[in-house]
């Protein structure tokens, strides 16, 4: 059982030397000429609040703007996506240096049978996404009284 722990915990310094390009090609990845930190992978935190008459998510999606976002409903399923491409520019006289950058994220909810799928509202300010899910009202049916024949 040591054996097997000891062998879990190697594997995280393995694979984080494996991915340390810079121990490998050290002079290819200068951090001056190429910001690798730019093109993380973005999946934004969601808080998800039910209220009496509704429920709402909220996404934290700093540096987005609205038109970045796309909020989809199909069969039950709430689809929030978001997509930013930026290109940076930079021209001297003795070099030119264009870079790209793309980052995306989806995240999909499955709706309760409660919700009024056609009313759901989203806004964007500030860096958070709101999306605004109205319920149904439910009525509690009385139950069946059965009545005895005679």
């Amino acid at each position: 059982m040591s054996r097997l722990v000891r062998n879990r915990a190697m594997l995280p310094s393995l694979a984080s030397d494996l991915l340390d390009t810079g121990r490998f090609f050290p002079s290819m990845l200068d951090e001056e000429l190429f910001d690798i930190s730019g093109g993380a992978l973005m999946i934004p935190d969601a808080n998800i609040v039910e209220k009496e008459k509704n429920f709402k998510i909220e996404l934290a999606a700093p540096g987005l703007e609205r038109k970045d976002f796309k909020v989809e409903v199909n069969d039950g399923i709430l689809t929030i996506s978001g997509e930013k491409e930026e290109e940076k520019k930079e021209e001297s006289k003795n070099y030119r240096r264009r870079e790209f950058s793309y980052n995306s994220f989806r995240r999909s909810f499955t709706l309760p049978e409660n919700c009024i799928s056609d009313k759901i509202d989203a806004k964007y300010e500030n860096g958070i996404l709101r999306v605004l899910i109205p319920k149904k009202e439910v009525t509690i049916s009385k139950p069946t009284k059965e009545i005895k024949v005679s």
